[in-house]
């Protein structure tokens, strides 16, 4: 199989959030199965990681889109990448200024502008199919030549790169489809014209396709249904190990869980807390609404009664920092709050005895895996990908592997966290739901394989 693979991020290049670790966690998985796959990334400049760089080659785009070049280098680990240069891609921040946080004023020619070069590229390469991912690639779709297969990966539908509707002048004879309530709406168009829509989980396929998380889109997404995917993200399992991650001061597995102890330890003297056996509830989540930070610091005050401590790590929206600043100040003996770190993220995810994510929608998720992979219970909002990996305990005694809120408040969180820390007094039963999420295959084996699935049926039905 020939897949050329588009992608806004790809780490560890680039990541902002759960795109960058999917895009490279499936062409890993792809390429290690025996497929090619030429991954075509923006060039935001170069890049510590990058090794064998080549010269760059221009690129045939329509005149709006040009100058556009193509190098190619390899990463450790992962192989060979195409970056595309096009007017104004290469900034300190794909996607936002660093300053104010607000979106470059010119994401739509940036963006647009690659898409035309993705289309050029696949029109050199000839593959057997074209796969996109989110808005940033899915005006290619545009330029595409029609006789190549296609799929289009929604890996969070509420960004869908809305732009003035004058853009469909430079869109071609495929315009209409990116019209979408009198503006240009590549994310629209990807959905109307894309052979395949994939979304990264079961139940986030079915979420959108209704009005309560379908972002406006769930009437195009129904009327398509047919065609609609949900393939479940995995993790990289490599660099989420405890028994080989070096970011930990001690290594555990699934049979000896005594390093969990250590890192524990290590979280306390961290973060300040008292060595005492009351149970840290972790957060490692980006600082944005979706993410339910609100909620999670809506807990703060009722920690003493539980009674836990809380650690938040992430970086993001400042109103949400300086809402979480504001209650480790408050709470100090109860709630600390940190920049991320890779360091620190994985102290985290290994030291807690609890992982609270208290997303209010969640396409995949990643870090209720990571955080089971390394025998930290979740305790999750019943939304998209986190109802599709985390079983509620006691719902399903034999099964469960966390604890499931079925509303996003901070009164039904409460409850979850309360029914966690009641099990964790238990230490057999603890010990059997940490094991369940340990043992669990949480790699991109499995969803790889259902992505060459998908393609050979693709192929087979064209």
């Amino acid at each position: 199989m020939h897949v050329l693979f588009a992608t806004a991020e790809l780490a560890p290049i680039v990541k902002v959030g759960g795109l960058g670790e999917a895009s490279c966690g499936l062409v890993r998985a792809l390429r290690d199965a025996g497929h090619r796959v030429d991954v075509v990334i923006p060039d935001y400049g170069p890049n510590e990681r990058e090794r064998g760089n080549g010269p760059s080659h221009p690129v045939a785009v329509p005149s709006w889109a040009a100058p556009a070049w193509v190098r190619t280098f390899e990463l450790d680990d992962l192989g060979v990448v195409h970056a595309v240069a096009v007017p104004g891609m290469a900034r300190h921040h794909p996607y936002v200024h660093a300053g104010t946080g607000q979106g470059w004023a010119d994401n739509d020619r940036r963006f647009f502008a690659f898409s035309a070069a993705v289309a050029a590229l696949a029109a050199a390469m000839r593959p057997d199919v074209v796969h996109l991912n989110d808005w940033h690639t899915a005006a290619a779709l545009a330029f595409l030549d029609d006789a190549v297969p296609t799929v289009f990966t929604v890996h969070n539908l509420a960004h869908q790169g809305w732009a003035d509707h004058g853009w469909l002048e430079v869109f071609g004879e495929r315009a209409a489809a990116f019209n979408h309530d009198g503006d240009c709406n590549p994310m629209a168009g990807a959905i109307r014209l894309a052979d395949r829509v994939v979304a990264v989980s079961p139940n986030y396929a079915l979420e959108i396709q209704r009005a309560e998380h379908g972002e406006g889109l769930d009437p195009l997404l129904a009327a398509r249904s047919a065609t609609v995917v949900g393939i479940r993200n995995g993790i990289d399992t490599g660099r989420w190990n405890p028994a080989t991650d070096e970011l930990l001061p001690a290594n555990y597995s699934s049979r000896e869980l005594h390093g969990r102890e250590v890192c524990n330890k290590e979280l306390r003297r961290v973060t300040g807390f008292d060595s005492d056996d009351q149970p840290v509830i972790g957060v490692v989540a980006r600082l944005v609404e979706q993410k339910g930070i609100d909620v999670a610091v809506a807990c703060a005050p009722l920690l003493g009664a539980m009674p836990a401590r809380m650690v938040l790590v992430g970086d993001g929206d400042p109103a949400l920092r300086a809402l979480a600043e504001q209650a480790a100040s408050q709470y100090a003996d109860r709630f600390f709050v940190a920049p991320y770190s890779d360091a620190l993220a994985h102290l985290v995810v290994a030291g807690s005895d609890v992982m609270l994510v208290p997303s209010r929608f969640e396409p995949c998720g990643l870090t209720q895996m990571e955080s089971m992979a390394y025998g930290t219970v979740p305790v999750v909002t019943g939304v998209g990908g986190l109802r599709d990996t985390v079983i509620d305990a006691d719902a399903c005694p034999g099964r469960g592997n966390g604890f499931v809120a079925d509303v996003v408040d901070p009164m039904h969180l409460v409850d979850a966290l309360h029914r966690a820390l009641r099990a964790s007094r238990n230490k057999r039963r603890w010990q059997a739901i940490q094991r369940r999420g340990m043992t669990a295959d949480w790699s991109w084996e499995h969803p790889a394989a259902d992505h060459v699935a998908l393609y050979r049926d693709l192929l087979a039905s064209g």
